[in-house]
């Protein structure tokens, strides 16, 4: 069972490069798994950065299907998956452009499975990166509220599964769950 650790804080607290430096101190094979769409020459610039850092890692880019991803994932493997936010961004985009509509229960039941791959998967441990969007003003918009509500659902399911969580405020890591507190 892969032990999983989720790092969350605001935009631009510190978060990847945390979760990229404490993963890199476990052993094993590792893998980003990148959930960011190219959708500028900015962004495109961003991931290329990003690719630099890690130089040592084997990346994979997938923007909606996470969970068949762990079932091929190698034993012992380190995963570093990147991020939560754009995943569900990613998710609500894709189904407005097929006319669908994401619900709390919808998106409780998607994180819940892909949750459920990770835990059954052979990988050592899974490092997950989310934004924290609720502590701001309410968004002005129906769609920016929804988009709220859905990510806050999901951070709290792969939350109640971590065995470790990290909060980071301007680049300080504060721990607010560990294993210890799991009775693991």
């Amino acid at each position: 069972m892969a032990g999983i650790i989720l790092v969350t804080g605001g935009c631009r607290s510190g978060k990847s490069r945390f979760a990229l430096e404490k993963a890199d101190f476990a052993g094993g094979k590792k893998i980003f798994l990148a959930t960011c769409p190219h959708i500028d020459p900015e962004m495109d610039e961003r991931i290329q950065k990003h690719r630099q850092e890690r130089i040592d890692w084997s990346t994979i880019e997938e923007e909606l299907e996470l969970s068949h991803i762990f079932d091929s994932i190698p034993l012992g493997s380190v995963v570093l998956l990147d991020c939560l936010s754009l995943w569900i961004n990613n998710l609500m985009f894709d189904a407005n452009k097929k006319d669908l509509y994401l619900t709390q229960d919808r998106i409780k039941d998607i994180c819940s499975s892909l949750g459920e791959h990770i835990l059954g998967s052979k990988a050592k441990n899974v490092f997950i990166v989310t934004n924290e969007v609720g502590m701001g003003l309410v968004p002005e918009n129906k769609e920016g509220r929804l988009y709220r509500d859905l990510l806050g659902i999901c951070n709290q399911t792969f939350a109640s599964i971590a065995n470790e969580v990290y909060f980071l405020v301007s680049g300080i890591p504060v721990r607010i769950k560990s294993s210890r507190d799991n009775g693991l």
